[in-house]
């Protein structure tokens, strides 16, 4: 038997730590109904209302769940014919927070609450505003582990170091603070090696690639179609992968890759792939084809091989990708990157 129609939980989520999980659940469980609203002004470098919002619908897809910012706040209000406002800077007073609060829930969204749980200090107040000003009736209020005796951590300690708090993190939340590097190069060029060879080194995974994988399924044939789903196919491992490691993901190869091979292959990609072929990584590494090459029954020739190279070149800097090349043998590859990467994350 739930003890409330319906409950709320307010927080930046900035990001979802299992803190935040923890009051999530504590107040679905108490609740018929919970309304999950998530601002801050300003916002957070890669935190923005997308991200937190895809990870609260992911983790508590039976809430109702809001994240905003003014432009969604404003097309909020537009929609529902109320006038709008801004949100709250984070430093204004916490009376401030708890009225635009009440206005949100009982003006803008009609969603009015009969309690709020928090795992702060202003907790009661906030319900007791709730109550007078907005509810015509009572509002409780519930606290879950505010001591945090049994989730230890905070939103602003995994902002400071995200790698140092992962345990915290749900594996989805943790992925998004991994160092994706992505491994490119033309045929025999060391990159599968490379890319495993660093896996070892930092003791965390690597995706290969599975066009490579595809294609010896089907005895060496591909089709256009194909094409699109190895793009798919790559990304959606990689996704996969990021939930399991904490540091550090290798990926042999990226839908770039693809993408060259379907317009050399059949002169034509669809637009999902061109697309797919966007996708970012933190960093971007091109081998050198300075390894002999080596014909394994699956490769074109050492000239095809430079060909690929300098398209590598040209297309990254013509997509304003930055990149570091890499070369010599496999050992100084990875001295090569090590070093790059202990100079982006001195921690």
């Amino acid at each position: 038997m739930n003890l409330y129609k319906r409950g709320l939980v307010v927080g930046k989520f900035c990001p979802l730590h299992k803190g935040h999980e923890l009051l999530i659940h504590r107040a679905q469980e108490a609740c018929e109904e919970l309304l999950v609203v998530s601002y801050t002004r300003p916002e957070f470098p890669g935190l923005e209302p997308a991200r937190r919002e895809a990870w609260l619908r992911a983790q508590f897809p039976q809430a109702q769940i809001v994240v905003l910012d003014n432009a969604r706040l404003a097309a909020l209000c537009a929609a529902r014919g109320v006038p709008a406002r801004i949100l709250p800077h984070n430093d204004d007073d916490g009376e401030l927070h708890r009225h635009f609060m009440g206005w949100l829930c009982w003006t803008v969204l009609a969603l009015p609450v009969d309690a709020v749980f928090s795992s702060e200090d202003y907790g009661p107040g906030f319900a007791r505003v709730l109550a007078r000003h907005y509810a015509g009736g009572a509002v409780a209020h519930v606290s879950v582990d505010q001591a945090r005796a049994l989730v230890p951590v905070s939103g602003t300690l995994v902002r400071q170091d995200p790698q140092a708090h992962s345990a915290f993190l749900s594996p989805l939340v943790r992925a998004h603070f991994v160092t994706r590097v992505c491994v490119l190069g033309g045929e025999s060029s060391g990159k599968t090696t490379l890319a495993a060879a660093l896996a070892a080194h930092f003791d965390t995974g690597w995706v290969s690639e599975y066009g490579r994988e595809l294609w010896e399924g089907q005895d060496g044939v591909l089709h256009y179609d194909d094409l699109l789903k190895i793009g798919r196919e790559q990304l959606r491992r990689e996704a996969q992968a990021a939930m399991a490691v904490q540091r550090w993901l290798f990926c042999d190869t990226s839908p770039l890759t693809t993408y060259f091979y379907c317009v050399e292959m059949f002169g034509k990609a669809e637009q999902e792939l061109a697309q797919l072929a966007e996708h970012r990584y933190d960093l971007v590494l091109l081998c050198a084809p300075d390894f002999p090459f080596i014909q394994d029954g699956t490769r074109r020739d050492g000239d095809f091989r430079a060909r690929q190279h300098a398209w590598y070149q040209a297309e990254l800097a013509r997509r304003g990708i930055a990149f570091i090349h890499v070369s010599g043998s496999v050992d100084e590859r990875v001295g090569q990157v090590a070093r790059v990467l202990a100079e982006r994350n001195p921690t």
